[in-house]
Protein backbone atom coordinates (compact mmCIF):
# COMPACT_ATOMS: atom_id res chain seq x y z
CA UNK A 1 0.00 0.00 0.00
CA UNK A 2 1.20 3.50 -0.82
CA UNK A 3 1.74 5.97 2.03
CA UNK A 4 1.77 9.76 2.05
CA UNK A 5 2.91 12.24 4.68
CA UNK A 6 -0.09 13.85 6.35
CA UNK A 7 1.63 17.17 6.88
CA UNK A 8 -0.99 19.02 8.93
CA UNK A 9 -1.22 16.24 11.52
CA UNK A 10 2.53 15.67 11.56
CA UNK A 11 3.20 19.37 12.09
CA UNK A 12 0.69 19.39 14.96
CA UNK A 13 2.46 16.45 16.63
CA UNK A 14 5.83 18.16 16.13
CA UNK A 15 4.44 21.31 17.78
CA UNK A 16 3.27 19.22 20.75
CA UNK A 17 6.47 17.20 21.03
CA UNK A 18 8.00 17.47 24.49
CA UNK A 19 4.98 19.07 26.13
CA UNK A 20 3.86 17.43 29.39
CA UNK A 21 0.37 16.66 28.08
CA UNK A 22 -0.93 13.20 27.18
CA UNK A 23 -1.37 13.35 23.41
CA UNK A 24 -4.49 11.41 22.38
CA UNK A 25 -5.04 10.68 18.67
CA UNK A 26 -8.73 10.12 17.95
CA UNK A 27 -10.80 9.57 14.82
CA UNK A 28 -13.01 7.12 12.99
CA UNK A 29 -11.72 3.59 12.37
CA UNK A 30 -9.28 3.35 9.46
CA UNK A 31 -8.75 7.11 9.31
CA UNK A 32 -4.98 6.63 9.63
CA UNK A 33 -4.31 7.09 13.35
CA UNK A 34 -1.87 4.18 13.65
CA UNK A 35 0.06 5.11 10.51
CA UNK A 36 0.31 8.71 11.72
CA UNK A 37 1.79 7.48 15.00
CA UNK A 38 4.33 5.30 13.15
CA UNK A 39 5.30 8.21 10.89
CA UNK A 40 5.89 10.40 13.92
CA UNK A 41 8.05 7.70 15.52
CA UNK A 42 10.20 7.61 12.37
CA UNK A 43 10.49 11.41 12.51
CA UNK A 44 11.72 11.24 16.13
CA UNK A 45 14.26 8.54 15.27
CA UNK A 46 15.76 10.76 12.57
CA UNK A 47 15.78 13.90 14.73
CA UNK A 48 17.08 12.30 17.93
CA UNK A 49 18.99 9.06 17.40
CA UNK A 50 19.46 8.65 21.17
CA UNK A 51 15.73 8.82 22.00
CA UNK A 52 14.27 5.91 23.94
CA UNK A 53 11.06 4.94 22.17
CA UNK A 54 8.69 2.56 23.95
CA UNK A 55 6.13 1.36 21.41
CA UNK A 56 3.22 -0.94 22.24
CA UNK A 57 0.71 -2.17 19.67
CA UNK A 58 -2.06 -4.08 21.41
CA UNK A 59 -3.21 -5.64 18.13
CA UNK A 60 0.14 -7.47 18.06
CA UNK A 61 0.16 -10.77 19.99
CA UNK A 62 3.70 -9.95 21.12
CA UNK A 63 2.12 -7.60 23.67
CA UNK A 64 -0.66 -9.95 24.75
CA UNK A 65 0.82 -10.56 28.19
CA UNK A 66 0.68 -6.89 29.16
CA UNK A 67 -3.05 -6.44 28.41
CA UNK A 68 -3.54 -5.90 32.14
CA UNK A 69 -2.91 -2.45 33.52
CA UNK A 70 -0.44 -3.50 36.26
CA UNK A 71 1.58 -5.44 33.68
CA UNK A 72 1.41 -2.53 31.24
CA UNK A 73 2.71 -0.16 33.91
CA UNK A 74 5.53 -2.54 34.85
CA UNK A 75 6.53 -3.10 31.21
CA UNK A 76 6.88 0.62 30.55
CA UNK A 77 8.82 1.25 33.76
CA UNK A 78 11.20 -1.61 32.95
CA UNK A 79 11.94 -0.02 29.57
CA UNK A 80 12.65 3.48 30.95
CA UNK A 81 16.15 4.87 30.29
CA UNK A 82 17.44 7.36 32.84
CA UNK A 83 19.76 9.34 30.59
CA UNK A 84 17.52 9.64 27.51
CA UNK A 85 14.33 11.35 26.35
CA UNK A 86 11.63 8.70 26.87
CA UNK A 87 8.69 8.51 24.46
CA UNK A 88 5.74 6.22 25.14
CA UNK A 89 3.49 5.23 22.21
CA UNK A 90 0.49 2.93 22.75
CA UNK A 91 -1.70 1.90 19.82
CA UNK A 92 -5.26 0.58 20.38
CA UNK A 93 -4.94 1.28 24.09
CA UNK A 94 -8.56 0.23 24.80
CA UNK A 95 -7.57 -3.43 24.41
CA UNK A 96 -6.01 -3.19 27.88
CA UNK A 97 -8.87 -3.04 30.44
CA UNK A 98 -8.55 -0.08 32.84
CA UNK A 99 -5.66 1.27 30.77
CA UNK A 100 -6.32 4.74 32.19
CA UNK A 101 -5.01 3.68 35.58
CA UNK A 102 -1.63 2.81 34.08
CA UNK A 103 -1.54 5.90 31.85
CA UNK A 104 -2.40 8.27 34.71
CA UNK A 105 0.25 6.71 36.92
CA UNK A 106 2.91 6.99 34.22
CA UNK A 107 1.85 10.56 33.47
CA UNK A 108 2.22 11.55 37.12
CA UNK A 109 5.90 10.52 37.09
CA UNK A 110 6.69 13.23 34.51
CA UNK A 111 9.25 10.93 32.88
CA UNK A 112 7.51 10.14 29.58
CA UNK A 113 6.28 11.98 26.51
CA UNK A 114 3.02 10.04 26.06
CA UNK A 115 1.03 9.40 22.84
CA UNK A 116 -1.92 7.02 22.56
CA UNK A 117 -4.52 5.97 20.01
CA UNK A 118 -7.66 3.94 20.48
CA UNK A 119 -10.76 2.69 18.75
CA UNK A 120 -13.12 5.60 18.16
CA UNK A 121 -15.96 3.95 20.07
CA UNK A 122 -13.86 3.30 23.16
CA UNK A 123 -11.85 6.52 23.37
CA UNK A 124 -14.56 9.10 22.89
CA UNK A 125 -13.98 12.84 23.19
CA UNK A 126 -16.55 13.19 25.95
CA UNK A 127 -14.93 10.33 27.92
CA UNK A 128 -11.42 11.78 27.97
CA UNK A 129 -11.85 14.15 30.92
CA UNK A 130 -13.22 11.25 32.96
CA UNK A 131 -10.53 8.78 31.94
CA UNK A 132 -7.51 11.02 32.36
CA UNK A 133 -6.87 12.96 35.55
CA UNK A 134 -3.82 14.60 34.01
CA UNK A 135 -3.78 17.21 31.27
CA UNK A 136 -4.37 15.87 27.76
CA UNK A 137 -4.61 17.25 24.23
CA UNK A 138 -6.78 15.59 21.61
CA UNK A 139 -5.62 15.42 18.00
CA UNK A 140 -8.61 14.49 15.86
CA UNK A 141 -7.80 12.70 12.59
CA UNK A 142 -10.23 12.78 9.68
CA UNK A 143 -10.24 10.52 6.59
CA UNK A 144 -8.15 11.77 3.67
CA UNK A 145 -8.96 15.25 2.41
CA UNK A 146 -9.24 15.80 -1.34
CA UNK A 147 -5.78 17.39 -1.23
CA UNK A 148 -4.38 14.21 0.34
CA UNK A 149 -6.34 12.12 -2.17
CA UNK A 150 -4.55 13.97 -4.99
CA UNK A 151 -1.20 13.38 -3.26
CA UNK A 152 -1.96 9.67 -3.15
CA UNK A 153 -2.90 9.62 -6.87
CA UNK A 154 -0.08 11.97 -7.86
CA UNK A 155 0.37 10.20 -11.19
CA UNK A 156 -3.01 11.57 -12.35
CA UNK A 157 -3.23 15.31 -13.03
CA UNK A 158 -6.91 15.30 -14.05
CA UNK A 159 -8.36 16.96 -10.94
CA UNK A 160 -11.88 16.90 -12.35
CA UNK A 161 -11.80 13.12 -12.64
CA UNK A 162 -10.11 12.78 -9.25
CA UNK A 163 -12.76 14.94 -7.62
CA UNK A 164 -15.58 12.91 -9.15
CA UNK A 165 -13.95 9.74 -7.79
CA UNK A 166 -13.33 11.32 -4.38
CA UNK A 167 -16.99 12.33 -4.11
CA UNK A 168 -17.99 8.71 -4.64
CA UNK A 169 -15.23 6.76 -2.86
CA UNK A 170 -14.22 9.27 -0.20
CA UNK A 171 -11.17 9.41 2.03
CA UNK A 172 -10.90 5.99 3.71
CA UNK A 173 -7.55 5.23 2.12
CA UNK A 174 -7.63 1.51 2.89
CA UNK A 175 -10.11 1.16 0.03
CA UNK A 176 -7.66 2.61 -2.50
CA UNK A 177 -5.71 -0.64 -2.85
CA UNK A 178 -8.74 -2.35 -4.38
CA UNK A 179 -9.25 -2.04 -8.13
CA UNK A 180 -12.93 -2.89 -8.52
CA UNK A 181 -15.87 -0.80 -7.40
CA UNK A 182 -17.32 -3.87 -5.67
CA UNK A 183 -14.21 -4.42 -3.52
CA UNK A 184 -13.87 -0.74 -2.62
CA UNK A 185 -17.48 -0.65 -1.46
CA UNK A 186 -17.07 -3.90 0.48
CA UNK A 187 -14.07 -2.51 2.37
CA UNK A 188 -15.83 0.73 3.30
CA UNK A 189 -19.02 -1.08 4.23
CA UNK A 190 -16.94 -3.35 6.47
CA UNK A 191 -15.53 -0.36 8.34
CA UNK A 192 -19.02 1.04 8.87
CA UNK A 193 -20.49 -2.26 10.01
CA UNK A 194 -17.63 -2.82 12.46
CA UNK A 195 -18.31 0.53 14.10
CA UNK A 196 -22.09 0.18 14.23
CA UNK A 197 -22.61 -3.55 14.76
CA UNK A 198 -19.60 -4.26 16.94
CA UNK A 199 -18.03 -1.20 18.58
CA UNK A 200 -21.20 0.68 19.51
CA UNK A 201 -23.19 -2.44 20.37
CA UNK A 202 -20.36 -3.64 22.62
CA UNK A 203 -19.75 -0.30 24.33
CA UNK A 204 -23.39 0.50 25.03
CA UNK A 205 -24.80 -3.05 25.30
CA UNK A 206 -27.40 -2.27 22.65
CA UNK A 207 -30.17 -4.86 22.39
CA UNK A 208 -31.26 -3.87 18.88
CA UNK A 209 -28.94 -3.08 15.98
CA UNK A 210 -31.77 -2.83 13.43
CA UNK A 211 -32.91 0.59 14.68
CA UNK A 212 -29.33 1.87 14.75
CA UNK A 213 -28.71 0.68 11.18
CA UNK A 214 -31.95 2.20 9.86
CA UNK A 215 -31.17 5.46 11.65
CA UNK A 216 -27.68 5.56 10.11
CA UNK A 217 -29.09 5.04 6.63
CA UNK A 218 -31.73 7.70 7.20
CA UNK A 219 -29.11 10.26 8.25
CA UNK A 220 -26.96 9.38 5.22
CA UNK A 221 -29.96 9.78 2.94
CA UNK A 222 -30.78 13.17 4.48
CA UNK A 223 -27.41 14.86 4.60
CA UNK A 224 -27.86 18.66 4.90
CA UNK A 225 -31.55 18.42 5.82
CA UNK A 226 -32.59 19.99 9.11
CA UNK A 227 -34.02 17.28 11.31
CA UNK A 228 -34.75 16.26 14.90
CA UNK A 229 -35.19 12.99 16.85
CA UNK A 230 -38.97 13.48 16.89
CA UNK A 231 -39.14 13.91 13.12
CA UNK A 232 -36.92 10.88 12.51
CA UNK A 233 -38.98 8.77 14.93
CA UNK A 234 -42.18 9.58 13.06
CA UNK A 235 -40.65 8.59 9.71
CA UNK A 236 -39.16 5.35 11.06
CA UNK A 237 -42.42 4.39 12.76
CA UNK A 238 -44.27 5.01 9.50
CA UNK A 239 -41.85 2.50 7.93
CA UNK A 240 -42.63 -0.06 10.64
CA UNK A 241 -39.39 0.54 12.59
CA UNK A 242 -40.82 0.80 16.10
CA UNK A 243 -38.86 3.25 18.24
CA UNK A 244 -39.23 6.53 20.16
CA UNK A 245 -37.58 9.94 20.16
CA UNK A 246 -35.59 9.25 23.34
CA UNK A 247 -33.96 6.18 21.81
CA UNK A 248 -33.33 7.98 18.52
CA UNK A 249 -31.76 10.96 20.32
CA UNK A 250 -29.50 8.62 22.27
CA UNK A 251 -28.50 6.63 19.17
CA UNK A 252 -27.70 9.82 17.25
CA UNK A 253 -25.38 10.82 20.08
CA UNK A 254 -23.65 7.44 19.89
CA UNK A 255 -23.12 7.83 16.13
CA UNK A 256 -21.69 11.33 16.60
CA UNK A 257 -19.50 10.26 19.52
CA UNK A 258 -18.05 7.55 17.28
CA UNK A 259 -17.27 10.26 14.65
CA UNK A 260 -19.51 8.68 12.01
CA UNK A 261 -21.62 11.85 11.92
CA UNK A 262 -21.05 15.44 13.00
CA UNK A 263 -23.95 17.46 14.35
CA UNK A 264 -23.94 21.06 13.14
CA UNK A 265 -26.06 23.44 15.15
CA UNK A 266 -27.85 26.57 13.95
CA UNK A 267 -26.71 30.17 14.45
CA UNK A 268 -28.96 33.23 14.33
CA UNK A 269 -26.88 35.71 12.30
CA UNK A 270 -29.01 38.73 13.16
CA UNK A 271 -29.34 37.94 16.87
CA UNK A 272 -25.77 36.57 17.10
CA UNK A 273 -26.89 33.62 19.19
CA UNK A 274 -26.87 29.85 18.92
CA UNK A 275 -30.16 28.04 18.40
CA UNK A 276 -30.89 24.78 20.19
CA UNK A 277 -33.80 23.58 18.05
CA UNK A 278 -33.11 21.24 15.11
CA UNK A 279 -29.74 20.70 13.53
CA UNK A 280 -28.08 19.04 10.56
CA UNK A 281 -25.97 15.91 10.50
CA UNK A 282 -23.06 15.45 8.14
CA UNK A 283 -21.35 12.15 7.38
CA UNK A 284 -17.65 11.81 8.18
CA UNK A 285 -16.95 10.61 4.65
CA UNK A 286 -19.09 10.54 1.50
CA UNK A 287 -17.64 7.16 0.50
CA UNK A 288 -19.64 5.50 3.28
CA UNK A 289 -22.90 6.81 1.85
CA UNK A 290 -22.17 5.49 -1.61
CA UNK A 291 -21.00 2.12 -0.30
CA UNK A 292 -24.20 1.58 1.68
CA UNK A 293 -26.84 3.36 -0.40
CA UNK A 294 -25.32 3.34 -3.87
CA UNK A 295 -26.60 6.03 -6.22
CA UNK A 296 -30.04 6.09 -4.56
CA UNK A 297 -31.19 9.69 -4.16
CA UNK A 298 -27.62 10.86 -4.77
CA UNK A 299 -27.64 14.66 -4.85
CA UNK A 300 -24.24 16.04 -5.84
CA UNK A 301 -25.02 19.45 -4.36
CA UNK A 302 -25.63 17.89 -0.93
CA UNK A 303 -22.56 15.67 -1.31
CA UNK A 304 -20.45 18.75 -2.03
CA UNK A 305 -22.00 20.45 0.99
CA UNK A 306 -20.97 17.46 3.12
CA UNK A 307 -17.42 17.58 1.74
CA UNK A 308 -17.12 21.32 2.48
CA UNK A 309 -18.46 20.86 6.01
CA UNK A 310 -15.93 18.15 6.87
CA UNK A 311 -13.12 20.17 5.26
CA UNK A 312 -14.00 23.20 7.40
CA UNK A 313 -13.88 21.01 10.51
CA UNK A 314 -10.59 19.53 9.30
CA UNK A 315 -9.18 23.06 9.00
CA UNK A 316 -10.12 23.80 12.59
CA UNK A 317 -13.23 25.94 12.17
CA UNK A 318 -16.26 25.88 14.42
CA UNK A 319 -19.09 25.33 11.95
CA UNK A 320 -22.76 26.36 12.21
CA UNK A 321 -25.83 26.58 9.99
CA UNK A 322 -26.70 30.25 9.51
CA UNK A 323 -30.24 31.55 9.96
CA UNK A 324 -31.18 35.05 8.80
CA UNK A 325 -34.91 35.81 9.06
CA UNK A 326 -36.45 33.03 6.94
CA UNK A 327 -33.30 32.50 4.89
CA UNK A 328 -30.60 29.91 5.52
CA UNK A 329 -26.85 30.17 5.00
CA UNK A 330 -25.21 26.79 4.49
CA UNK A 331 -22.31 27.48 6.84
CA UNK A 332 -21.04 30.08 9.24
CA UNK A 333 -17.40 29.14 9.87
CA UNK A 334 -15.64 30.70 12.87
CA UNK A 335 -12.06 30.53 14.07
CA UNK A 336 -10.89 33.08 16.63
CA UNK A 337 -11.82 36.51 15.27
CA UNK A 338 -12.38 35.11 11.77
CA UNK A 339 -15.87 34.51 10.45
CA UNK A 340 -16.87 33.39 6.94
CA UNK A 341 -20.35 32.94 5.44
CA UNK A 342 -20.47 30.11 2.90
CA UNK A 343 -22.99 28.81 0.39
CA UNK A 344 -22.30 25.52 -1.42
CA UNK A 345 -23.77 24.47 -4.76
CA UNK A 346 -23.26 21.94 -7.51
CA UNK A 347 -23.93 24.19 -10.49
CA UNK A 348 -24.60 27.94 -10.49
CA UNK A 349 -24.57 28.44 -14.26
CA UNK A 350 -28.37 28.87 -14.17
CA UNK A 351 -29.28 32.45 -13.20
CA UNK A 352 -32.11 31.37 -10.89
CA UNK A 353 -29.85 28.95 -9.04
CA UNK A 354 -27.11 31.57 -8.78
CA UNK A 355 -29.57 34.11 -7.37
CA UNK A 356 -30.84 31.57 -4.84
CA UNK A 357 -27.28 31.19 -3.56
CA UNK A 358 -26.16 34.82 -3.48
CA UNK A 359 -29.41 36.43 -2.33
CA UNK A 360 -29.15 35.35 1.34
CA UNK A 361 -25.50 36.42 1.46
CA UNK A 362 -26.33 39.92 0.19
CA UNK A 363 -28.80 40.33 3.06
CA UNK A 364 -26.02 39.94 5.65
CA UNK A 365 -24.96 43.45 6.57
CA UNK A 366 -21.66 42.89 8.39
CA UNK A 367 -18.24 43.04 6.70
CA UNK A 368 -17.12 39.43 7.16
CA UNK A 369 -16.19 37.54 3.97
CA UNK A 370 -18.98 35.86 1.99
CA UNK A 371 -18.33 32.98 -0.40
CA UNK A 372 -20.09 30.68 -2.81
CA UNK A 373 -18.23 27.41 -3.30
CA UNK A 374 -19.46 25.57 -6.40
CA UNK A 375 -18.37 23.44 -9.32
CA UNK A 376 -17.72 26.46 -11.56
CA UNK A 377 -14.66 25.16 -13.46
CA UNK A 378 -13.53 28.80 -13.65
CA UNK A 379 -10.99 30.94 -11.79
CA UNK A 380 -12.22 32.79 -8.71
CA UNK A 381 -14.30 35.91 -9.32
CA UNK A 382 -16.50 38.23 -7.28
CA UNK A 383 -20.14 39.27 -7.52
CA UNK A 384 -21.34 42.19 -5.40
CA UNK A 385 -18.46 41.55 -3.00
CA UNK A 386 -19.15 37.80 -2.79
CA UNK A 387 -16.25 35.50 -3.73
CA UNK A 388 -17.22 32.74 -6.17
CA UNK A 389 -14.75 29.86 -5.87
CA UNK A 390 -14.52 26.55 -7.68
CA UNK A 391 -14.80 23.74 -5.13
CA UNK A 392 -11.70 21.95 -6.44
CA UNK A 393 -9.61 25.13 -6.13
CA UNK A 394 -10.95 25.69 -2.61
CA UNK A 395 -10.22 22.13 -1.48
CA UNK A 396 -6.71 22.31 -2.95
CA UNK A 397 -6.27 25.81 -1.43
CA UNK A 398 -5.44 27.26 -4.84
CA UNK A 399 -7.70 30.29 -4.64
Amino acid sequence: MKYITRENYMNRLIDLQGTPDIKIITGIRRSGKSELMKSFIEYIKKEDTSANIIYIDFTDLAFDEIKEYHNLHEFVENHYCEDKVNYLFIDEVQLCPQFELAINSLYSKRKYDIYITGSNAFLLSNDLSTLFTGRYIELHVFPFSFKEYCQYYDDDNDHDRLFDNYTIYGGLSGSYVYKSDKDKKAYIRGVFETIVNRDLVQKYNLPDTQTLSHLSEFLMDNISNITSPSKITTILNDNEIVTNHVTIGRYIKYLCDAFLFYDIKRYDIRGKRYLETSEKYYLCDTGIRYSLLGMRNLDYGRSYENIVCIELLRRGYDVYIGKLYQKEIDFVAMQGDEKIYIQVSDDISNEDTFKREYDPLLKIKDAFPKRIIARTRHPKFTYEGIEIIDIIDWLLERQ
